[in-house]
């Protein structure tokens, strides 16, 4: 009887100032969450509501069922803790800016 295929994935988790990272070998059909549970990234971390995370696969956003492919890096995304959008609206109306002065890009 033939082994069942093995693919090779990275699993990543972004923190502040760090990067958290696990390479897998997982069985074909295994899907995105499959992999960030597998890697180990989340277990102990009761600051992280699980339900609000997303996962991307090469920095794309995809479905938590997405069956991986050979060689996929798949990002766990974290909610954005305030509105970007919102946050310049404020900056501006204090005169302030994202980090940008006149003239620098």
């Amino acid at each position: 009887m033939a082994e069942p295929a093995l693919l090779q994935v990275e699993v990543v988790l972004a923190e502040a100032g760090a990067l958290r990272r696990a390479s897998l070998e997982v069985p074909v059909g295994t899907s995105t969450w499959q992999a960030v549970v597998q890697s180990g990234l989340l277990a102990g971390r009761e600051d992280l509501d699980v339900a609000a995370l997303g996962v991307a696969v090469f920095g794309r956003l995809v479905d938590r069922d997405r069956p991986l492919e050979d060689g996929d890096r798949v990002e766990v995304l974290r909610p954005l803790p305030q509105d970007p959008k919102l946050r310049r609206r404020r900056l501006a109306q204090q005169g302030g800016t994202m980090g940008r002065g006149p003239g620098r890009r």
